[in-house]
């Protein structure tokens, strides 16, 4: 019987190969790297680092970016999170007790931020999140969203290969 590891490709398992990325954008566009490395570091200031990952993991999810699911998955894991938690996440709204009111409403904030070409972010969803945030931490909180989304779709776009990344490895 032939092993593999997820760096290689085994027809025999049953695995379909994986893909090779695209486009090694942050070899080729150094500057624009650092500046997204310092971008998200200035983001996540002063926030939870648990709310920040299930955050990331949920727009990662709705953007469909395989390497930032892999990577934040990892990363709330090594936090604390719970594996069931995040299996939720793509379900939240028809499992809302496995989250806090805050939680629900920062995961409601990042649908909408998101998924702007549903309109833009509804006064409702903006008010209810301002709630349980204060404006510093919600400006943070946007702003997490948003570079979330970044680089949601440069490893979309340039098809970033998931299955490498080991929690913490870019911290």
């Amino acid at each position: 019987m032939t092993t593999t590891t997820t760096t290689e490709t085994n027809t025999t398992d049953g695995y379909a190969p994986e893909q090779p990325p695209r486009l090694d954008w942050a070899a080729l566009a150094p500057d624009v790297f650092k500046a997204m490395v310092r971008l998200d570091a200035a983001a996540r200031k002063g926030l939870d680092p648990r709310l920040l990952e299930l955050v990331k993991i949920r727009a990662s999810q709705i953007n469909q970016c395989a390497i930032c699911l892999d990577m934040h998955s990892k990363d709330a894991l090594a936090a604390g999170e719970s594996v069931e938690r995040i299996i939720q996440l793509s379900a939240w709204r028809e499992s809302p007790h496995f989250y806090t009111e805050r939680e629900l409403a920062a995961l409601e904030l990042t649908e909408a931020v998101t998924v702007l070409t549903d309109g833009f972010v509804p006064d409702e969803v903006y008010e209810r999140t301002a709630k349980h945030f204060e404006e510093a931490e919600l400006a943070q909180l946007i702003a997490a969203i948003t570079v979330i989304n970044a680089w949601n779709r440069f490893g979309v776009t340039c098809r970033r290969t998931p299955g490498h990344y080991q929690p913490g490895q870019h911290a």
